[in-house]
């Protein structure tokens, strides 16, 4: 299997597993990887669960078709934008999970309150100025909330998460909604108590140089 077959497997899995964890509905959201100077993104307006290997598209990092029989996502400019402003990154997945919509649409931020989160990005996950979907304005406005995070919330839309590899970028997806529902829920309880800065930056550390087996 080519590296190229190899990268539109792992976005097909990758694209499995968010609809397993209802991360997603419809046709809504969008999966890619970075492979040297290509780009393979899902298709625009197929359900993840028609999707085969030959519907990914793959284009250059200016959004020009190397090898494509379907149109790609809508949210292509997003992507690009984000690959061309961010050297370390090679994952990103964008999904309108229930939760951290909630925080998009309120157009709050979400702060770090669990573990998991400090571990996993580091930082609050900030919320980006609105923007019309597809629209070049909508990536450049994630670029700039972005800055050197991992995830950054669109107003009114929903989450886009980054990484190194799609698995990185799905979990932490996976651990911003969970904080987001924890947030939502401890507020019934009271004010939540939100982790310190001094905490978060030795968390993240920790989990960055320590956490885990042995390679």
């Amino acid at each position: 299997m080519s590296a190229l077959e190899e990268a539109r497997q792992e976005v097909l899995v990758t694209a499995h597993k968010i609809i397993a964890n209802e991360l997603n509905f419809g046709t809504w959201g969008n999966i890619s990887c970075r492979a040297a100077d290509q780009v393979i993104i899902t298709p625009s307006g197929i359900p993840y669960n028609d999707l085969e290997n030959e519907d990914m598209c793959v284009v250059d990092l200016q959004g020009q078709a190397i090898e494509s029989r379907r149109k790609p996502s809508t949210e292509l400019p997003l992507h690009l934008l984000i690959y061309r402003a961010r050297e370390d990154i090679r994952a990103i997945v964008h999904v309108h999970s229930k939760y951290v919509s909630a925080f998009a649409v309120a157009r709050q931020e979400i702060p770090v309150a669990l573990e998991e989160m400090a571990q996993l990005l580091g930082a609050a996950v900030p919320i980006a100025d609105y923007a019309l979907p597809g629209s070049n304005m909508l990536g450049e406005y994630a670029v700039a909330a972005l800055g050197e995070g991992y995830a950054v919330l669109l107003a009114s839309h929903g989450l886009v998460a980054l990484g190194t590899q799609l698995d990185e970028a799905l979990l932490r997806c996976l651990v911003v909604e969970r904080s987001a529902r924890v947030l939502l829920y401890s507020q019934l309880l009271g004010s939540p108590v939100l982790l310190e800065q001094e905490e978060i930056i030795a968390l993240r550390k920790k989990y960055t140089h320590s956490y885990g087996q042995e390679k």
